[in-house]
């Protein structure tokens, strides 16, 4: 290999997920072992792996996701390795131990099949946003990939007495077991000419993590009619 290339090969595979440099997730296929991931997500793979686009037991699932017509997601299957990325956005992996994890769906690019997972509602927030917010959720034993738009930062919401609050275009995830409300606030945008008016934050307590990305992109939030 030239050697100036040489330095973006491959590592030897050490895990079921890793990361392949901020923006791409090397994935290590095994026959039975089958991976959900996000429709177009596919770069490359080695091997042999088969794809089935919104397969019937995620139709069921995620009807309500998006848009009301299925779940934008892949079955994958096979031997090999396979990579997966989202137009340049950092992937962070994580390895859920019997945890549980609630997801912006927009933010969702691959996890285990054999996990356990739905679509759920936000409760508490829909009199702030105005319709319902809708997550997925995921818990067991396996691996999730999750999308960022830039470096993300995890808070520790357990080390102090304070609530925390984010703007719910940048959160990415949290733990499902946190205290989540609603706050209204003015909307400091407009100070420096992104908008007016009111805006809302969602606010943790309890003891679990929130995932923010440096991104308050509204497009990025997954909403569903109510």
């Amino acid at each position: 290999m030239n050697q100036q290339l040489a330095g973006f090969a491959p590592a030897p595979v050490a895990a079921r997920m890793e990361n392949h440099g901020h923006h791409m997730v090397k994935v290590a296929m095994q026959t039975g072992n089958d991976l959900l991931a996000r429709v177009g997500s596919m770069v490359a793979y080695e091997g042999f792996v088969q794809y089935e686009p919104n397969p019937p037991a995620v139709r069921q699932i995620a009807r309500d996701w998006i848009t009301g017509e299925g779940a934008p997601l892949m079955k994958c299957s096979g031997d090999g390795l396979l990579y997966l990325a989202d137009y340049g956005a950092d992937v962070v992996i994580i390895n859920l131990a019997g945890d549980s994890l609630s997801v912006n769906g927009t933010n969702l690019l691959a996890f285990d099949a054999s996990l356990q997972w739905g679509v759920e509602r936000v409760k508490g927030l829909a009199k702030f946003a105005g319709q319902g917010l809708w997550n997925i959720k995921v818990s067991g034993q396996g691996w999730v990939a999750l999308t960022s738009r830039g470096t993300p930062i995890v808070v520790d919401c357990g080390r102090g007495e304070d609530e925390t609050y984010v703007d719910p275009d940048a959160l990415i995830a949290w733990s499902p077991n946190l205290k989540v409300k609603g706050k209204r606030s003015f909307r400091a945008g407009s100070l420096i000419g992104r908008g007016s008016g009111e805006a809302y934050q969602m606010g943790f307590s309890g003891e679990g993590i929130v995932v923010v990305q440096p991104s308050e992109d509204s497009t990025d939030r997954l909403r569903i009619r109510s």
